[in-house]
């Protein structure tokens, strides 16, 4: 077990902490949006006795955010939990301190089907200590689909879709009942029967408790006449709709409603600077349902029909992506958070 010293304000004698993640990337055990994250904060004491006043984390997460200067990158904290303190821990002891906090049901998805989508996201874990702030240990978070988006994204690689690259976009989508200040895109290739339609498509979900909202984003071709442009729009779906729809159907029709632009839907509200509360908790999910099938032949969730995993293991785990999320975690500044880089 390897202990991160906290320096700064507490200096060298300070205790030293290791939170330990259960969703942890490659620990097969992955969190789930709106689900439990769960783990451990192991402290050990310094060379004399010290009173935790609050063990806190911090969920942070790596974004993009489009300003008068170009892509900017940077760092938000979108949520905050206290797991502990009131406690005095004595020189040279050690103490541990599990936790278990439920995550935005927004968070993003960082893997799919076990392979990493390039998604940075983080736990860090921050020690009030001696009437000082000291943030000591900052470590990666795994975190899948929920069933009802695994059902969604297997169909479109099921209809022939591929995967192409996913980021975090600081902003909000008009219209929706989004509550992060920020929204993950996966941006796929078009299967070969819209090929002629559409360079690329955008999902984004924003779950919440009663379901999920999907919304669809097209690069459109155009044509001899035309110019190309962007056409968007949204469905509503349950979290007990997994197990009741022909997801393939379902899909391709929302996809052929986008392809023929006949449910255009709001626009991409970008801000040009990064705050990581702001206006994070209003507003409500919408319950707007977009084309239905009657019941059908389930998920359709089989190893060996993963299409969206073909493109993930073939294409996203390159160098550059593992260098950038090692990048991120090891020289991630402390007091940074939601300044863009």
């Amino acid at each position: 077990m390897v202990f991160k010293r906290l320096l700064g304000s507490l200096g060298v004698g300070g205790p030293t902490v290791d939170t330990v993640l259960d969703a942890a990337p490659g620990s097969g055990h992955a969190a789930v949006p709106g689900g439990a994250l769960t783990g451990r904060v192991h402290l050990k004491g310094g060379s004399s006795d010290f009173d935790i006043s609050e063990i806190a984390l911090e969920l942070i997460a790596r974004v993009e955010a489009e300003t008068d200067g170009g892509e900017q990158h940077g760092t938000v904290a979108f949520e905050r939990y206290v797991v502990g303190g009131g406690f005095r821990l004595a020189a040279e002891t050690e103490q541990v301190v599990p936790f278990s906090v439920v995550l935005p049901w927004e968070t993003p998805v960082s893997e799919l089907y076990g392979q990493p989508l390039g998604i940075v996201l983080g736990v860090r874990t921050e020690l009030a200590v001696a009437g000082a702030k000291d943030k000591g240990d900052l470590d990666a978070l795994a975190v899948g689909p929920l069933p009802v988006q695994e059902a969604v994204l297997e169909a479109l690689g099921q209809l022939g879709f591929g995967f192409r690259t996913a980021d975090l976009e600081y902003g909000r989508i008009g219209g929706t009942g989004q509550q992060l200040p920020f929204y993950q895109e996966i941006e796929l290739s078009p299967a070969p029967q819209y090929a002629h339609a559409i360079n690329e498509i955008e999902v984004t979900f924003l779950a919440h408790p009663g379901g999920l909202e999907v919304v669809l984003e097209a690069d459109k071709r155009g044509g001899m006449f035309t110019p190309g442009h962007d056409a968007l729009t949204r469905f509503t779906v349950s979290h007990q709709d997994v197990a009741t729809r022909d997801w393939a159907a379902e899909v391709d029709g929302w996809v052929r409603q986008l392809v023929e632009h006949r449910a255009a839907y709001g626009t991409h509200a970008s801000y040009g600077h990064h705050d990581p509360y702001a206006g994070g908790h209003h507003g409500h999910p919408g319950h707007h349902d977009g084309h239905r099938s009657g019941p059908g032949v389930g998920t359709a969730i089989a190893a060996g029909a993963a299409g969206l995993a073909v493109g993930v293991a073939g294409g996203l785990i390159a160098a550059e992506v593992v260098d950038e999320v090692g990048d991120f975690f090891e020289g991630d500044d402390e007091g940074d958070d939601g300044d863009e880089g």
